[in-house]
């Protein structure tokens, strides 16, 4: 039986070319990899990058879970070169990251205000990044991860700025991008060509991709920078998959570290649960990554900071750590 329920007409939508809108990003802010950065310093800086290191030296998973904004800060260049040097070998993203990294190969530049479009009616609605929907269906019928199409695609192109793709260069090297989608929260969602159920099928085979990266989680790192809900939620839903396996065939996965990159202030032991009357508990990178997780053979890691100044940071100490 149908819905009783009206549905919005995307029919009526008006959608201008990117060339009209204007940008809050051009190619001019992103970092190359000699370029100085702010400074940021650390005592556990040189403990994570030791444990990179390692897990790198012995195959088990380097796991990074991050936040779009990441991008926007400009160290596309260093998350290139770490998976390049292989201490990366898994990029877990939400759905805004696959659209900043598209705009940036695409035209070297990405970021609309939001107040001025929103107003407007035009936020979000620009043709040429209306083309990942296509891509995303293409995913679908063809049995690629929704982050995989998308690096693969980017790579085959001849956008002129290809060569800062996050994704393309996982793609050329091997290193999964999974995008890990909410319905509704992106600007694709918007327009006529999206498909509900392509988007959740493809994002969902890229977060059985992730839960099997999971499973090499004994001795290795997972790193999560700005990703407040979508690292933590899958993180945790795609450990205890690998948990269940892992105990069935006698089994554990313990023996790993995590860390944290964010601006949010933690007070007191970050490894030890604030009480729920502290608003800091509903903080889920905290609660999830830093100290449920790791509560049984674990270590974690706390680093406060902007990402344009901690992953060049975090670099810089893993090349020194050789």
């Amino acid at each position: 039986m149908p819905s009783k329920y009206e549905t919005f007409d995307r029919g009526r939508l008006e959608i201008k070319p990117l060339g009209e809108r204007k940008n809050d990003l051009e190619i001019s802010h992103w970092l190359r990899l000699g370029d100085a950065t702010p400074p940021f310093e650390h005592p556990d800086l040189r403990e994570i990058a030791s444990r990179l290191r390692a897990a790198k030296g012995s195959g088990a998973a380097r796991l990074v879970c991050m936040g779009a904004h990441v991008l926007r800060a400009g160290v596309n260049r260093h998350l290139i070169d770490l998976m390049e040097r292989g201490f990366v070998s898994h990029l877990a993203v939400n759905g805004a990251a696959a659209i900043h990294d598209y705009e940036l190969a695409r035209i070297g530049a990405t970021t609309e205000s939001v107040a001025r479009y929103v107003r407007s009616g035009e936020f979000g609605l620009w043709k040429e990044t209306g083309e990942l929907n296509d891509w995303i269906v293409e995913a679908w019928r063809e049995g690629y991860g929704l982050g995989e199409n998308v690096g693969r695609r980017i790579e085959a192109s001849d956008y002129p700025y290809r060569d800062w793709s996050v994704f393309a260069a996982a793609y050329r090297l091997g290193v999964p991008v999974t995008v890990h989608v909410g319905i509704g929260y992106d600007i694709l969602h918007e327009h006529p060509n999206c498909d509900g159920a392509a988007f959740g099928a493809a994002s969902y085979r890229d977060f059985l991709i992730f839960a099997r990266a999971a499973e090499r989680l004994e001795g290795g790192v997972l790193l999560s920078f700005g990703s407040a809900i979508m690292g933590p939620e899958v993180y945790l839903k795609a450990l205890a998959m690998a948990r269940n396996v892992a105990h069935q065939e006698g089994r554990a996965i313990r023996d790993f570290a995590t860390a944290v990159f964010d601006l949010v202030p933690i007070q007191g032991d970050i490894r030890q649960l604030l009480p729920k009357t502290d608003p800091g508990y509903y903080f889920r990178p905290y609660k999830t990554i830093l100290v449920r997780t790791v509560a049984d053979g674990g270590a974690s890691f706390y680093f406060r900071g902007d990402h344009r100044a901690t992953i060049p940071a975090l670099r810089r100490a893993i090349l020194e750590a050789a």
